[in-house]
């Protein structure tokens, strides 16, 4: 009879235990599902933040001509102006942007399937598009070597863009660069905090 009592002791003790155990495995969950809310920022981040990583290229061939390069973790690279781009000093920032440089016109051109068929392949310096302000115009550059994918066509008809959110709908263009042209290149390009530091943003 008194094992019985025991081994009944004992049989709620190891429930207590378990469900004790269950408990606080539950609440860990929940502190790694639920965020504290202290530890959340004050504006969520952006697609950009979430999905690239940011790369600058301050004084890209010229001074003044800083260049982002957002780099998304399939290897794909999207070009555009850095917020400090000589450009926006201007007055009025950017009024028109034009494809139209080279041997042809960047917008014109078509890239089609899987195997990114008609794609060109560019050194960093290659010329992108111009960009013109009221009293002067810029040449903007691929940054990286690559396949040019894509260019941003609407800001033919948008310019506007450029100077509203040139981090993104404003972008210039998409490129693939091979892995290892990537790495190589990496390392000529500063992250984010270095660039705010670089540049006092």
């Amino acid at each position: 009879m008194m094992e019985d009592h025991r081994s009944a002791d004992e049989t709620n003790e190891n429930s207590v235990k378990t469900s004790q155990q269950e408990r606080e495995q539950e609440e860990e969950l929940q502190r790694l599902l639920v965020p504290d809310i202290h530890d959340l920022p004050l504006t969520p981040p952006s697609a950009v933040q979430s999905n690239f990583v940011s790369y600058f290229a301050p004084d890209f061939i010229k001074p003044g001509h800083d260049q982002y390069v957002y780099r998304h973790a399939n290897g794909l690279c999207v070009i555009g102006l850095a917020p400090t781009h000589v450009a926006f000093k201007d007055e009025g920032g950017v009024t028109a942007v034009d494809f139209n440089v080279g041997k042809s016109d960047r917008s014109g051109m078509k890239v089609t399937g899987k195997r990114k068929k008609n794609a060109q392949h560019f050194e960093s310096n290659t010329a992108l598009c111009k960009v013109c302000t009221k009293d002067a115009s810029y040449i903007v550059r691929c940054c990286v070597k690559g396949s040019l994918l894509e260019v941003n066509d609407r800001l033919i008809k948008q310019p506007g863009l450029l100077n509203s959110s040139s981090d993104r709908e404003g972008y210039i263009a998409i490129i693939m660069p091979k892995p290892a042209d990537w790495l190589k290149f990496k390392v000529s390009l500063l992250g984010l905090e270095e660039y705010k530091k670089l540049r006092e943003v």
